[in-house]
């Protein structure tokens, strides 16, 4: 637009850092402040004789998730231009920022857009939707296996749903592949399908076992915190109902910033069948909620407010060059 001034254009910048910062931080505080959370259960068994191993390795795997997450995005990045792990670190941070105060995290693709040209952004956007996609696919693999054994111990669905889920899933498939080259504007599923065999397969591979790892790293940090409060399930039934979780709580939309209030309704319901208390789900969902999101966009939003994306991205430039 001509006629915003750079002067202007700075003063809207800073006003677009603040409005995601606070609408972060607003939702953060009403999710801690709503919640009558009983933390004494903390610091009872922070008590006990193993407790501070248990805490060391889920801290380990809080670091892990996310580190893992930043070398995903860093060898797709690539694709477009090679970038550092600060970079990615950088990226990632401030695009899981812009995601929270947007339904199911779609700010993020903007967030990691706005760090490159604009000629690249339709790729980024597509490269991002590469990055999470092949996580989506762990997460409903493993959690349609999850429920289904679930459902075999407890049974919550009824089996004609199951088999009526699996048809219509069995028909999607077949649908995609017969209209795959029908053209919408220009665009067809076929170009989809181009478009991913574009990417080098090393950097696919890598990206698959980024994602396999990542989505392990999660799913036993629930197992830790469980272990910690002292529940007794055994090991897979445990992963099994978590993976489940996953799956029915992602299947709605939402906002990430009321994420683990919707995990935490559905681990209640599931885990009730193995008796656990739901004080401990609860506090299990607020904890992982803290550790994974909220930890994250409080170094996000730092990085968010001190950007400069002109900047970074000239200063980026000339060091390819050179």
């Amino acid at each position: 637009m001509k006629f915003l001034t750079p002067q202007l254009k700075k003063i809207l910048l800073l006003l677009l850092k603040l409005l995601v910062v606070g609408g972060a931080f607003y939702f953060i505080r009403n999710q801690l402040t709503e919640k009558d959370f009983n933390w004494d259960i903390i610091s009872q068994t922070l008590q006990k004789t193993n407790a501070w191993i248990l805490v060391s390795i889920l801290l380990l795997l809080t670091f892990l998730n996310r580190f893992l997450e930043i070398l995903k995005w860093q060898n797709l990045a690539k694709v477009v231009k090679p970038i550092s792990i600060w970079e990615s670190t950088k990226q990632v941070l401030i695009g899981i920022t812009f995601g929270i105060v947007t339904p199911n995290g779609i700010g993020e693709y903007a967030g990691k857009a706005w760090f490159y040209d604009k000629k690249d952004a339709v790729k980024i956007v597509f490269l991002n939707a590469v990055c999470n996609g092949i996580q989506v696919i762990f997460s409903v693999t493993f959690g349609l296996i999850g429920t289904i054994y679930i459902n075999s111990l407890h049974q919550f669905i009824d089996t004609k749903y199951i088999l009526l889920f699996f048809g219509i899933l069995t028909a999607i498939v077949l649908v995609i592949l017969l209209v795959k080259n029908i053209r919408i504007k220009g665009y067809s599923l076929q170009t989809l399908f181009k478009s991913l065999n574009e990417i080098p397969k090393s950097i696919h591979r890598k990206n698959m076992g980024l994602a396999l790892l990542r989505y392990l790293v999660l799913i036993h940090q629930y197992f830790i915190l469980y272990t910690l409060f002292s529940v007794e399930i055994p090991y897979f039934v445990l992963l099994a109902v978590v993976a489940s979780i996953y799956l029915l709580a992602s299947s709605l939309p939402n906002f990430q910033a009321v994420d683990f209030a919707l995990k935490g309704s559905v681990a209640i319901y599931l885990f009730s069948f193995f008796g656990v208390n739901g004080w401990i789900v609860t506090l299990v969902a607020a904890l992982i909620w803290l550790l994974n999101l909220v930890i994250p966009i409080s170094i996000g939003s730092f990085f968010l407010l001190i950007f400069n994306p002109k900047k970074d991205r000239t200063l980026h430039s000339a060091q390819t060059e050179l």
